[in-house]
């Protein structure tokens, strides 16, 4: 019997035994067949200035949710760890900011005190504001249309009379309160996606004469304040716009339009069904054919702001808080360049009521946060950006940066942006689930002419369960609600911290590294000199 026992577990170990040497080859063979990607640079070949156009600018829901605590810490931890320059978001009219009001007899009270409130706040945590001048307050409006689960107004003035004083006070008041210096450094940006019907219930030529008015009232406090438009959907009306203000002789000192990854555009409760675009590019060259349209125009010199981006522009898309989404950001970045002044992400929160407070966790939300301060992998992607160094090196793959600031420390950027095919799926239905990630390249890295010594090599990374804390919370089963158990376990899956720490001696000024790289992988590497 003894000797029965011995055979079958001798039986037994020679098959795992065999499992595990075919689990082996068949690894190596992979990573042998695996195509190699070749990343290159030298700190003796300089690219130029790192570019910031990614953190020039960030959006936000509406103005009245900058007054919660919640938001202003997430904002300043954003702030500290990506450094946003401005911020935009709505309703800084929308009657919750108590701006505007009249009297039975017609007679126009103002009140600047929640505006107040909000800019004294972001300029001290040095963030200034993108001024979108929108909705309609409730006493100066020609309609009762609204827009969003909070009611905002979207009707033209009744009174254009009475909307200039309301703009021309507004900007004089600023620039009491903080000066004309700090004033002159803002954009005022003319409503929001007036071509849909949603956001402006009125005619192009309604909003062509709404921007006239209010460029005018602008510029009569100072003629050195910066007002652009037309902020529209989908990079619309762009030369009639600018055909329009060079007929009337009109300021437009900056263009300023939007873009999302998907077909659908307004989705104002998060209910219509959203599918990325198979052209993953289109986003970039979207803001390139702007920027083309802007050079053939009599206003050649005016900035470019795509003051909102992202993959979707529904607020309950899950894609917004999956690694993929990562990956889609830094692959439009890249691709985009220098042909814009600033992208600006929508929203650096999940504090967003446009469809009503959400009622999970994880909703598909527009932040790089949830409520619950749970960093989202399109976070990392942001704060790997802000930390990557002043200078970049050239490199010829399009899918990396490489940089430094001193010509000793060393910050590499490497990402394999694959697009998801959802097949028939939407989004909606397709990134509720969990999807694994294989691996289908290997990365060569290679920096030469490195300063000899000791370095520290710090490496993160963001992808399939590497600081992806949505696949935690599916494979959680999708709670409704978290226990401060489980909301503490999820955190742990995002913590930023490096998968790998090491030091090594470089002695011959060259450091190379071969990267396994999966399906949206994002690696970041830090060589630190320490001597």
């Amino acid at each position: 019997m003894m000797d029965r026992i011995r055979i079958k577990v001798l039986e037994m170990k020679y098959m795992f035994a065999l499992v595990m040497m075919n689990l082996l080859f068949v690894t190596s063979l992979n990573a042998q067949n695996n195509p190699i990607r070749k990343i290159k640079a030298d700190l003796k070949q300089i690219e130029g200035q790192k570019i910031n156009v990614f953190n020039e600018c960030v959006g936000a829901g509406r103005a009245n949710e900058g007054l919660r605590a919640d938001w202003q810490q997430q904002l300043a931890m954003v702030q500290k760890e990506i450094g946003f320059r401005y911020i935009r978001f709505h309703g800084l009219l929308h009657d919750d900011m108590g701006v505007y009001r009249e009297d039975k007899e017609g007679n126009v009270s103002y009140n600047w005190q929640y505006i107040d409130k909000l800019f004294d706040y972001l300029l001290s945590i040095k963030v200034r504001p993108f001024v979108e001048l929108s909705f309609m307050p409730a006493d100066l409006a020609s309609g009762t249309k609204t827009v969003f689960w909070w009611k905002s107004n979207v009707t033209k003035p009744k009174s254009y009379a009475k909307w200039d004083a309301l703009i021309a006070n507004l900007v004089t008041h600023w620039q009491e309160r903080y000066g004309k210096d700090e004033v002159a450094k803002w954009y005022f940006e003319v409503w929001n996606e007036p071509d849909l019907k949603g956001f402006y219930d009125g005619t192009q030529d309604d909003y062509f004469e709404l921007y006239h008015h209010t460029a005018k009232a602008v510029k009569s406090v100072s003629h050195d304040y910066r007002v652009g438009g037309p902020a529209t959907s989908a990079t619309k009306w762009i030369a009639d716009f600018l055909s329009y203000c060079a007929s009337q002789k009109l300021p437009v000192d900056f263009v300023s339009t939007h873009d999302y990854g998907t077909n659908s555009v307004l989705d104002e409760f998060g209910t219509k069904k959203q599918k990325l675009k198979s052209n993953f590019d289109t986003i970039a060259q979207n803001v390139k054919r702007v920027r083309n349209l802007i050079n053939a125009s009599p206003y050649k010199e005016a900035e470019l702001h795509f003051t909102e981006w992202n993959t979707s522009p529904s607020s309950r898309d899950p894609m917004h808080d999956t690694y993929q989404n990562a990956t889609y950001v830094l692959n439009t970045l890249k691709k985009t360049g220098t042909a814009c002044n600033s992208m600006s992400y929508w929203t650096f929160t999940d504090i967003f009521e446009e469809a009503g407070p959400a009622l999970t966790p994880f909703h598909g939300g527009f932040g790089l946060l949830n409520l619950q301060n749970i960093k989202k992998p399109t976070y990392y992607a942001y704060k790997f950006m802000n930390e990557l160094g002043s200078t970049m090196l050239k490199n010829e793959d399009n899918s990396s940066y490489i940089c430094t600031s001193n010509q000793k420390d060393v910050q590499a950027l490497i990402w394999n942006y694959t697009f998801t095919d959802t097949g028939s799926n939407f989004n909606q239905g397709y990134f509720i689930k969990e999807q694994p990630s294989t691996i289908c390249q290997n990365a060569e890295l290679e920096i030469s002419n490195m300063q000899n010594g000791t370095y520290r090599v710090e490496i993160y990374k963001v992808g399939y369960h590497q600081n992806d804390p949505f696949t935690g919370y599916l494979e959680m089963g999708r709670p409704a609600q978290l226990t401060l158990k489980q909301e503490a376990e999820i955190k742990k899956l995002s913590t930023g911290l490096p998968a790998d720490v090491d030091n090594i001696v470089i002695n011959n000024g060259s450091f190379k590294k071969r990267i396994p790289l999966r399906n949206n992988d994002i690696i970041f590497i830090k060589l630190i000199k320490k001597n």
